[in-house]
C-alpha cells in the first residue's frame, strides 16, 4: 500500500535546501578570496560556474517554496 503524501514540511525543506546552497556560494567565494593567486584559471572557472549554477537553482527553490507555501 502506497504512503499517503505528506508535504506538510516541503516548503521547511525547501528553505534548508536554499540556505545550504547560499552557504555553499558564500563558502566558494570566501576560498577564491583567500586563494585566487594560488589556483589555476581552469579552477577558478569551474568554481564560478558552480557558484552561476548555484545561483540559479537557489531562483528554482525560490519559486518552488512560493508554490508550497500558497499550498
Amino acid at each position: 500500500m502506497a504512503k499517503p503524501d505528506n508535504r506538510s514540511d516541503n516548503a521547511e525543506k525547501i528553505q534548508n535546501a536554499i540556505d545550504n546552497t547560499r552557504e555553499n556560494i558564500q563558502k566558494t567565494n570566501d576560498y577564491l578570496d583567500e586563494h585566487a593567486d594560488e589556483i589555476s584559471g581552469e579552477e577558478l572557472h569551474n568554481l564560478q560556474h558552480k557558484n552561476t549554477k548555484r545561483e540559479r537553482a537557489i531562483e528554482g527553490f525560490e519559486a518552488e517554496y512560493q508554490d508550497e507555501k500558497n499550498q
